[in-house]
């Protein structure tokens, strides 16, 4: 069954919904409007609406806007305050990996023997190349969505 919030969670709704999620503090339609670089502050009170009408934000008694339930956005994970995407998440797992191998090698290295040692470099290899393409498609995905909120 479909998420309803996935529909509500594109563009512009979703970097406002980031940006509430990552303050960690009640934020107000002016606040949004100067990090989102808004013309009004009326643009950020609707995006705001928008978010309180699905349950995902509530209004305090002065008119403040803060995260009320974390949603699942699709291609997203959380990651404490930030929503990450999941190509960081999957370029942390495999930062982890390479430094995994890296402590075995370095463990290993003395009493293995040269094809030992020529293996796991290759496995270091390919374990760095992937690591790297998850890093560059992951800071191009956040390079393109901070490119979208600042348009």
């Amino acid at each position: 069954m479909p998420n309803p919030s996935d529909s509500l969670l594109e563009g512009t709704t979703l970097s406002v919904y980031r940006y509430v999620a990552k303050e960690g503090k009640p934020v107000g339609p002016r606040d949004v409007m100067r990090a989102m670089h808004f013309n009004s502050p009326s643009v950020g009170y609707r995006h705001l609406q928008k978010l309180e009408d699905s349950g995902l934000l509530a209004k305090n008694e002065y008119g403040e806007y803060f995260l009320r339930k974390k949603a699942k956005v699709k291609g997203y994970h959380w990651l404490g305050k930030r929503l990450m995407p999941n190509i960081m998440v999957y370029f942390y797992i495999f930062l982890a990996v390479f430094f995994v191998e890296i402590a075995v090698l370095a463990m290993h290295f003395a009493v293995e023997t040269y094809e030992f040692k020529v293996f796991f470099l290759l496995g270091l290899a390919i374990t760095g190349s992937a690591m790297m393409f998850f890093l560059i498609e992951g800071l191009l995905h956040i390079r393109k969505i901070s490119k979208a909120t600042n348009a």
